[in-house]
């Protein structure tokens, strides 16, 4: 969950690698460093805190490097302080490393090391694997990829590293099992950029090439790049790939932070999502991956679908879908759980893998227990090239584009967008939708797009509501049926970025104790569109009512009973009750952010999170 960037060729370091550290805080920033390395000297500069901590420790100092590794962490092993920091050295001083990842067996390793002379100055695993390669690099006198390698093929977990010798100023050595890293190749070979993503370096160069699992790269000046298998240190052909990220899409575009940015974003995200997919001229909805696997579709016994936090909410979504509309039984399975309860996987079994970065290690490793039951694995993910993209059988990009806020919002309504396809589809060809039913449906998701687009006027309201509850203590949310999903998710956004405890039920569950919370000071938010059990929920509302809670209801537009009985009420567009959660989130979203934007909170950056869970 840390973010790696470096630079080698010809042009000054530094401020690559600063501007590259910038786009890569939302992968962590308990803390930041950077190793100039110039000529036979390692300068290095790390603190905790953010990157413009960093940037600061800096200033007045020579920066004057034409290679440079730098690190913005998410701390796992050691606390966040400047010690633990990366950039971490050898105990020569000789061998430099950045990580992302665990090494889960280091304890034993630093105990060997120990027996063996070394010392540790920090907490970290890293520290404990720079001198592993060290130790291998002077017992074995071999140069600094081979010492790479034959470290690695000891250690157990997760990891991308970039390591550089002080005496081969003209090479750097990169890794990968289970973190994904990226290398960005100049023209000619006349520079190279290493980072966790392309974010870094897409100013600089279209062509990258994107390490699969258990692969080394030796990157040097004016030479091609060479790959090799960590395990039997086989010849790789380098895959080099044209990036489509632009600079545009990664930047702030003149809102105050990028979720905000993103949020806005959703009308047209969605639209590109289903762009080239629903056909409503032609009264289809064409998708190649599930085309081209139909059977595997319609032949399934059961959909698992398997994912984490936001991703998950966007799970249990698609469960109402899957069974509603196409009659398929769906589980949904929290990724983190799934691979350690010995789960029963059938053969004519679907599961479905969702993540927005393509990189969760939790997904990852559930992706391949079912493929190794023989399961058919299906991904929907955000990012082209990523490691879920890559390891499962199939699947549909979102087509979301850089969602930068570590509070996921584009990303939960793309998802729901391209399960909301497939689950019409497959209900159409099983004869659960009729003809006219599908027309009708695909006709109201075209209109998806300019409708959220509507739902994004209700700011102004919601920015009112959040003035009067942003010093609530604790919220509830509630849903029923589709939109139960979207209190999980809203009260999950409320607790990411301002810190509020928040907790999201079925509207029904109040009664069985959540009702006891209950009292003048607590805020209710309530999804009460007029599809979706509303007679139902209405009585829940009044039950709240009775115990003077204070209730913000999310209503269909024109609604009047409800909103006789609600303290606030926002209205949303009509839908029907299957796309209401692409709807129903977009006030929920809103209220977080005003919300922690009031508090005084870093929408953007909140505490302790990071956007791509690369550990477990």
């Amino acid at each position: 969950m840390c973010g790696i960037a470096g630079y080698l060729g010809f042009r000054e370091a530094y401020p690559i690698v600063i501007n590259g550290l910038q786009r890569l805080e939302y992968r962590g920033y308990d803390s930041a460093g950077i190793v100039l390395v110039n000529e036979d000297k390692l300068t290095i500069h790390k603190t905790k805190g953010k990157v413009s901590d960093l940037k600061e420790l800096v200033i007045n100092k020579n920066t004057e490097a034409n290679l440079a590794l730098g690190h913005t962490r998410w701390a796992t092993h050691g606390i966040p302080n400047n010690i633990n920091s990366h950039p971490h050295i050898s105990n020569s001083g000789n061998l430099v490393i950045v990580h992302n990842g665990i090494i889960e067996n280091y304890n034993t390793l630093k105990k060997e090391l120990l027996t063996r002379g070394y010392t540790f100055q920090s907490e970290t695993d890293t520290e404990v694997l720079v001198n592993l390669i060290e130790e291998v690099k002077t017992r074995k006198n071999c140069k600094l990829g081979k010492a790479v390698q034959l470290a690695l093929k000891s250690v157990v977990g997760a990891y991308a590293i970039a390591v550089v010798d002080v005496n081969a100023t003209d090479e750097v050595i990169v890794a990968r099992l289970g973190s994904p890293i990226a290398i960005g190749i100049g023209a000619n070979n006349s520079e190279f950029f290493v980072a966790s993503d392309a974010s870094p370096f897409i100013e600089y160069t279209k062509d990258a090439v994107y390490l699969e699992d258990g692969e080394l790269a030796i990157i040097k000046k004016e030479e091609d790049i060479v790959i090799r298998k960590i395990n039997d240190d086989s010849l790789v052909e380098p895959d080099i790939q044209e990036l489509q990220l632009n600079l545009e899409q990664i930047e702030k575009g003149g809102y105050d932070h990028f979720m905000l940015k993103e949020i806005h974003e959703q009308p047209n995200a969605i639209l590109d999502t289903y762009r080239g997919r629903l056909l409503v001229d032609q009264d289809i909805i064409k998708m190649g991956s599930v085309d081209n696997n139909i059977a595997k579709f319609l032949n399934a016994k059961r959909i698992i679908i398997v994912a984490c936090g936001t991703s998950w909410h966007a799970g249990l979504v698609a469960e109402y879908l899957f069974e509603d509309l196409a009659r398929i039984p769906v589980e949904v399975e929290y990724a983190s759980e799934f691979r350690y309860r010995n789960p029963i996987i059938n053969k004519d079994d679907v599961v479905i893998a969702i993540s927005q970065s393509g990189e969760t290690a939790d997904t990852l490793a559930a992706i391949k227990l079912a493929k190794s039951h023989g399961a058919f694995v299906f991904g929907v993910c955000n990012v082209v090239g990523s490691s879920i993209a890559r390891e499962t059988d199939t699947g549909a990009y979102t087509h979301a584009g850089p969602e930068i806020g570590v509070a996921s919002t584009k990303a939960f309504t793309t998802q729901i967008t391209v399960l909301t396809l497939i689950a019409l589809k497959l209900g159409n060809l099983k004869g659960e939708l009729s003809n006219s039913q599908f027309h009708k449906y695909i006709q109201e998701m075209s209109l998806i797009p300019s409708k959220v687009a509507e739902t994004l006027k209700v700011n102004a309201i919601v920015e009112e509501i959040a003035a009067i509850y942003k010093d609530a203590p604790n919220c509830l949310y509630l849903g029923r049926g589709y939109n139960f999903p979207v209190a999980l998710e809203g009260a999950l956004k409320l607790k990411e970025i301002s810190y509020i405890h928040a907790e999201g039920y079925p509207a029904a569950e109040m009664k069985h104790g959540p009702i006891a919370l209950i009292d003048e000071s607590m805020p209710v938010v309530v999804i009460a569109t007029k599809k979706g059990h509303y007679d139902k929920v209405v009585s829940n509302i009044q039950e709240i009512k009775s115990r003077k809670g204070k209730i913000i209801a999310v209503v269909t537009e024109g609604d009047t009973i409800v909103k006789d009985l609600a303290d606030h009420t926002i209205e949303i567009p009509f839908s029907e009750e299957a796309f209401t959660p692409l709807l129903a989130t977009i006030p929920l979203q809103l209220l977080s952010y005003h919300i922690a934007v009031m508090r005084g909170c870093n929408v953007d950056q909140p505490r302790n999170l990071a956007k791509s869970v690369t550990v477990e």
